[in-house]
């Protein structure tokens, strides 16, 4: 039985969610916590599975209460957010980097008067797989030592392009990685990031705000040129041809769309061995395929190991698919594209 604890300080939005699980078998609520300080509490006391939070509340916010628990107890945190404007999105990507493993947009009208089974299918989803990742302990005021254990050799070539895909516990990591880039890194970096609809636009706002190189999502016509950083928007495929974007809204695949697989393959067809891929922690097999067209193009593949991952899926297929030419922890990527990609890593 997975054991969640709702914290939120409506009522209704309470409700909505108890009704959600109480048609599973396998998800039961602990708990109903109105406030950050409740949140803590009974977080200590009920030791939940998962938690569903809120982030504008009385008393003690979101933010602070998802900082307090992944110091003190940490737990999967999914983060409802209540709208998609710009404050509460930039909230919600401020959560992820105090340690919550996804977001979401609450429930509007039609789930409220239950004529929509899609946001409860996808919620239920999601708190399925949540509920089994393992997290760490985060305490802010220190930083980890990572001393690099990746002696293998990078094979030589003129990179020119860097694509990253990731999913579940992919925003950090895509955070990380983009934030290691110089302002003046001259490859263009393209990244899908699997995330809740309506949240793409803040992500790249998010990492844009974050890093000294300039992050933007991509449009369909745009030349995209050296040193830029482009994010697939949300319910897109991302594809080049002949050295411009096109946005396309054909099937997903792998049931993703933006797919990193169609994104890989594209670049692999397009720009053959100048494409570095890196493909982080994800559930699925998204990027897999992607990677064997890379390889087979001259291109360089590189996979998040297992220990560093959210969820070792993504990555573990490309590794069974011998489609991945070195396994890096994520604390030693953004060194090995420095080698890679010849930068000194000076901000």
């Amino acid at each position: 039985m997975i054991k969640v604890l709702l914290t939120d300080d409506s009522l209704l939005a309470r409700e909505i969610l108890k009704d959600i699980f109480r048609a599973t078998s396998d998800i039961l609520v602990v708990g109903e916590a109105v406030n950050g300080t409740e949140a803590v509490l009974m977080t200590e006391r009920l030791n939940p599975d998962l938690i569903i939070m809120d982030l504008m509340m009385p008393v003690m916010d979101g933010l602070t209460a998802i900082e307090e628990i992944m110091a003190r107890f940490p737990t999967p945190i999914l983060v409802l957010s209540a709208t998609l404007d710009d404050s509460e999105i930039n909230n919600a990507f401020a959560a992820i980097k105090r340690g919550a493993l996804d977001v979401m947009a609450k429930p509007g009208g039609e789930e409220i008067n239950g004529t929509s089974g899609g946001f409860s299918a996808t919620l239920i989803d999601k708190v399925r797989m949540l509920a089994r990742i393992k997290v760490i302990r985060r305490r802010p005021s220190i930083r980890p030592k990572f001393i690099p254990n990746n002696t293998l050799p990078l094979p030589a070539g003129d990179r020119q392009v860097l694509a990253i895909g990731a999913s579940t516990g992919g925003p950090q990591a895509v955070m990380s990685i983009v934030k290691s880039l110089p302002a003046d890194f001259k490859a263009t970096t393209f990244i899908v990031q699997h995330i809740a609809s309506g949240f793409a636009d803040g992500f790249a706002q998010w990492l844009n705000r974050e890093c000294s190189i300039s992050v933007r999502l991509a449009a369909d016509g745009d030349e995209f040129k050296q040193g830029e950083v482009l994010v697939a928007p949300g319910n897109h495929h991302m594809i080049v041809s002949d050295g411009v974007i096109r946005l396309t809204q054909d099937k997903p695949v792998n049931c993703c769309r933006p797919s990193i697989d169609v994104l890989f393959k594209s670049l692999a067809m397009e720009q053959g061995a100048r494409v570095v891929g890196v493909l982080l922690s994800g559930m699925g097999k998204d990027g897999a395929q992607g990677f064997i067209h890379i390889k087979e193009r001259g291109g360089l593949t590189i996979a998040q190991d297992e220990r560093s991952c959210a969820v070792f899926g993504m990555p573990k297929a490309a590794i069974a698919m011998n489609a991945v030419d070195l396994i890096v922890p994520l604390a030693g990527i953004p060194d090995t594209l420095s080698k890679i990609f010849h930068t000194t890593g000076d901000k």
